[in-house]
Formats: structure tokens, sequence, C-alpha cells
């Protein structure tokens, strides 16, 4: 085995290991971080396959700004450090499922692959060049994924501002008592 297999299969299994922590982490913010951790590694592997640039979008989109977003979302709501409730075991058992069937219909998708052999053509991800492709709106362009990545960006801020929006309790007034009279004032007037 060559140094760069073992250079990759410990981001691999860094990766797996965070991601599988990120899920099963019995508290929020701890669920959060495992899953920082996650996406770095992910960057960590395309810096290992020099996509130096694909490797600072992905510490700016999801670590810099998903995973920022929803740390604060976690912090703006009250009970950010209690444990999370158990799930069912209904639900338990559904997921373990899920997560088999996704397992066997990846692995029969791979085993239907026909793979090629490795071509000699250099992968050509200058940074100019991929903002020329980015910027191209024809079919050999990706102006519509980067318009979804900031819907997605636009929909991580959404769902934070809503996770960390506090509910009225019931039966509780919104006004303050020191404006209670001049709001009936107003009404009258």
């Amino acid at each position: 085995m060559t140094a760069s297999q073992v250079i990759f299969y410990i981001i691999a299994g860094f990766i797996l290991a965070t991601g599988f922590l990120a899920v099963t982490a019995s508290r929020i913010f701890r669920s959060a971080i495992w899953l920082l951790f996650s996406l770095i590694g992910i960057a960590a592997l395309f810096f290992w396959m020099h996509l130096e640039f694909i490797a600072a979008v992905q510490i700016t989109v999801y670590v810099g700004g998903i995973v920022v977003l929803i740390i604060f979302s976690i912090f703006l709501t009250q009970k950010s450090g209690a444990k999370m409730a158990k799930p069912a075991r209904s639900r338990a058992l559904f997921a373990g499922l899920a997560v088999l069937l996704g397992f066997a219909l990846s692995f029969i998708l791979i085993s239907l692959y026909h793979f090629q052999a490795e071509t000699s053509l250099a992968l050509n991800a200058g940074v100019s060049d991929i903002g020329t492709q980015l910027m191209r709106t024809n079919g050999e362009g990706y102006a519509l994924p980067l318009e979804v990545v900031s819907i997605l960006l636009l929909a991580a801020l959404i769902g934070c501002i809503v996770i960390a929006m506090k509910s009225k309790p019931a039966g509780k007034e919104t006004t303050p008592e020191h404006l209670k009279g001049k709001s009936e004032e107003m009404i009258n007037t």
C-alpha cells in the first residue's frame, strides 16, 4: 500500500467516524461540532486530490456558513446544553433499515458500474478555469448550481431563524405593563 492510499484511508476513516458521531451524539451542540469536523475532513479530501479551490469553497460555504448558522441557532435556543430525547425503538429500527438499504443500493450501483481505466488527461482545476465555468450559462456552464448554493445558504439562514425563534407561552400577554395604558389611549383616539 502506498503512502497516498494510507492518507486517503485516514481521511476517509476520519470523515466516517465524525459523521457517525454527529448522528449519534446525545447533545445537539456536540452533534454540530462533530458535523463541523466531518465537513473539515471532506475539505481535507479535496486538498488531498489537489482541488484546492473546491476545498476552499467547502470550508467557506459549509464550515464557515452552514455550520456556523447551525451553531448560532443552537445557542439561541433555550435548551442548547440539554440532552436530546432518546428515539423510539421503531424509529431506531427504521433508521437502521434505511442505512442497510442505502448500503445495499450503493453496493449494487457500484457493482453495476463499469469503471474506466485511469486516463492520462489531467484535470484542469485552476481558479480562473473554474470561475469561467461557473459564469457560463450554456450547457457547459455552472451558473445554475452556483445559484442553487446561494438558495441553500438562504434556506439554512431561514431554518436557523425558525429554530431560534422562541414560542410565546400560552396565556401570557406580550404587551409590557408600561405600554398597556398608552395602547388603550391610542385606540380610543
